[in-house]
C-alpha cells in the first residue's frame, strides 16, 4: 500500500511541462546551416502527404510491421499495434483522406495532426514573401500566448521547390503541436483507447498538452528505489517516435520522395532534441531520492504542502532553462550578431566522439549525457536567476513568462551572472547540435543502403 501512494504522488510530480526548447526550428537552423550535406543538397519538390502515401503504400505497410516488431523487441513496456490499427495498402482505393488517417492512425498519433505543407521561416534569412498561415492550420494545438513564444509560419505550395535545411528545421518543431496529445486510454479523444497505450502513465489527462510528455520525456537513469516506487516512470516512448520517423526518412529518400525525406528526418530530430534538456532526462534534479520518497510519504499522509512546492519549483526551473535559451537564441537573430549559442551550435568538433549512432543512443547516451547535466544546470539557475522565478514555490514562472525579460534580469544580476549562464546554456545546444548533426548521418547512410 505504501508504494501505491508513494507511486500515486511521484505521477503528479511527473506531471512537469512538456516541452523540452521552446522552438526546436530555430536552433536546428543553426546546427545545420554549416553542414554540407544539408547546405549542398538540391532542392526538393513539396509534395503532399497524400501522394507520398499512395505512391508507396505498400512499402509503407511493411515498414510500419517492421517498426512495430522493432518496438517489441528493443522498448520495454512497449505495447504491440493492435492488429485493428495495421495499414492496409488498399485504403488508398478509398481516397486520399482515408489512406491519410490509415497511416496516423497505424502511426499511433493524433488523427488531427495537421502535416501540412509549411514552413517556419529563418530568422537569420530575409522576409519571406510566400502567404502567412495561422497558427491553426499547422497546428492542433491552441496557441498559448501567455508563455511569450510566437512562431512564424508561411505556406508552401505543393511542387513549390524549396531548400532542405528549411525543410529540415521547420519539421524538427512540429512534434510539439499535437501530434503526441491524447493518445492514452484515459484521454478525452475518441481515439486513445484504440491504440492501446493504457493509461497516461504521469501527468493529467484532462491537460492535452501534458499528456505528451511520456513521448517527449525518458526517465531512464533514476534510481532503483524510484523504479521500485514508481516503475511506471518506465513508460516513455520517445525512442519509438525516433525509430519511427527515422526509418520513414530513409524510406522516403530511398523511393525518390526528398521532401518527405528531408521532413521525416525534422520529426526524428525533435525527439533526440527534447532528450538533450536536462529536466527531461531527470525527474528531479537536485532533489535526492531519500529526500524526493521523504516528500511524497508525506504527501501520501495528508500533508501535500512540500510535494506541491517542489512541483512548482521543477516546473519553473524548467520553463526558465527554455525561456532563457529561446530570449539568447531570438536577440541574436536581431541583432544578425552570432552569440555563444550560434557558436556552440555550429561547433562540430565534439560530433565524432559520440560513436557510432546505435538503438540504445537516445537512450543511453543522450539521456545519461542530460541526467548527469541536471545538478549542474539546477544549481547555475539557482545561482544566476532571480530567486523568486527559480526558488520561489509562490510564483508560477509559466504563467508570467510573456512578460519577463530574464535576459535582462540576469544581466543585473552581477557581471558573472549572465556569462556563466549561458556558458551553461551554450553546452547544452553544443550536445543539442552535436545529436541532431550524428541523428541526421545515420538517416543519410540508411536511406543509401540497399533494402533488406
Amino acid at each position: 500500500m505504501k508504494h501505491l501512494l508513494i507511486a500515486a504522488a511521484l505521477a503528479l510530480l511527473a506531471a512537469s511541462p512538456a516541452r523540452a526548447w521552446s522552438n526546436h526550428a530555430l536552433a536546428t537552423y543553426r546546427a545545420f546551416e554549416q553542414m554540407p550535406e544539408v547546405t549542398q543538397a538540391p532542392a526538393v519538390t513539396a509534395e503532399p502527404l497524400e501522394d507520398f502515401l499512395a505512391a508507396q503504400a505498400q512499402p509503407i505497410a511493411a515498414l510500419l510491421d517492421a517498426q512495430d516488431a522493432w518496438a517489441h523487441a528493443h522498448i520495454e513496456h512497449y505495447p504491440p499495434l493492435p492488429a485493428a490499427l495495421r495499414f492496409d495498402p488498399a485504403v488508398a482505393q478509398q481516397g486520399p483522406q482515408a489512406l491519410r488517417r490509415a497511416f496516423l492512425m497505424a502511426l499511433r498519433v493524433s488523427p488531427e495532426s495537421r502535416l501540412a505543407l509549411y514552413l517556419q521561416p529563418d530568422p537569420w534569412g530575409p522576409d519571406p514573401s510566400a502567404e502567412p498561415m495561422p497558427h491553426d492550420a499547422v497546428s492542433a494545438l491552441p496557441l498559448r500566448e501567455k508563455d511569450g513564444e510566437r512562431h512564424r509560419f508561411v505556406r508552401l505550395r505543393a511542387g513549390a521547390k524549396v531548400a532542405p535545411l528549411a525543410v529540415l528545421a521547420s519539421a524538427s518543431d512540429e512534434p510539439d503541436y499535437g501530434m503526441d496529445v491524447n493518445l492514452w486510454d484515459d484521454s478525452p479523444s475518441g481515439w486513445g483507447p484504440r491504440f492501446a497505450f493504457g493509461k497516461l502513465p504521469f501527468g493529467n489527462p484532462a491537460l492535452d498538452f501534458a499528456t505528451q510528455a511520456p513521448f517527449h520525456m525518458g526517465y531512464w537513469h533514476e534510481s532503483a528505489i524510484i523504479y521500485a516506487a514508481a516503475g511506471f516512470l518506465k513508460r516513455t516512448y520517445p525512442r519509438l517516435r525516433l525509430h519511427q520517423y527515422r526509418t520513414l526518412s530513409a524510406l522516403a529518400f530511398r523511393t525518390g520522395h526528398p521532401y518527405w525525406g528531408w521532413r521525416f528526418a525534422g520529426l526524428a530530430l525533435h525527439y533526440a532534441q527534447d532528450l538533450t534538456q536536462p529536466y527531461h532526462a531527470s525527474l528531479a534534479p537536485r532533489f535526492s531520492a531519500a529526500r524526493l520518497i521523504g516528500i511524497q510519504l508525506l504527501a501520501a499522509l495528508g500533508m501535500p504542502g512540500r510535494k506541491d512546492d517542489m512541483v512548482v519549483l521543477l516546473s519553473n526551473r524548467h520553463f526558465v532553462l527554455e525561456r532563457y535559451e529561446s530570449q539568447m537564441i531570438q536577440a541574436s537573430a536581431r541583432a544578425r550578431q552570432p552569440g555563444p549559442l550560434e557558436q556552440a551550435l555550429h561547433d562540430t568538433r565534439g560530433d565524432a566522439g559520440y560513436g557510432a549512432w546505435s538503438d540504445t543512443t537516445l537512450r543511453d547516451t543522450i539521456g545519461g549525457e542530460a541526467h548527469e547535466a541536471g545538478e549542474a544546470v539546477t544549481a547555475q539557475l539557482l545561482a544566476s536567476v532571480p530567486s523568486g522565478y527559480v526558488d520561489d514555490p509562490g510564483f508560477d514562472f509559466g504563467v508570467h513568462a510573456g512578460g519577463i525579460d530574464l535576459m535582462a534580469e540576469v544581466a543585473q544580476r552581477g557581471p558573472q551572472a549572465k556569462p556563466t549562464l549561458e556558458a551553461s546554456i551554450a553546452t547544452l545546444m553544443r550536445h543539442f547540435g552535436a545529436h541532431s548533426r550524428n541523428l541526421l548521418r545515420l538517416i543519410l547512410s540508411e536511406a543509401q543502403a540497399t533494402p533488406r
